[in-house]
């Protein structure tokens, strides 16, 4: 069972702070990581956002989960 099933998170009653314990508890409910680097903090998707706060410039070749290069 899924932990959005098990969890019942379909339904509309739990706060906010309520549903990011559950996130802690269970990251796979996180559809896409959440990155931190001395330049900040950012939900990475989609995934190139995270080229906007990493430190050093890019090295080389970065490709997309479906394989698309950016």
């Amino acid at each position: 069972v899924e932990p959005c099933e098990e969890l019942g998170l379909a339904e509309d009653k739990f706060t906010d702070d309520r549903l990011i314990d559950f996130m802690l508890q269970h990251p796979i409910l996180i559809n896409r990581p959440i990155v931190v680097t001395p330049l900040g903090t950012r939900l990475c998707r989609p995934s190139e956002v995270v080229l906007e706060i990493l430190p050093d410039a890019q090295k080389g070749a970065f490709s997309k989960e479906d394989g698309e290069k950016v």
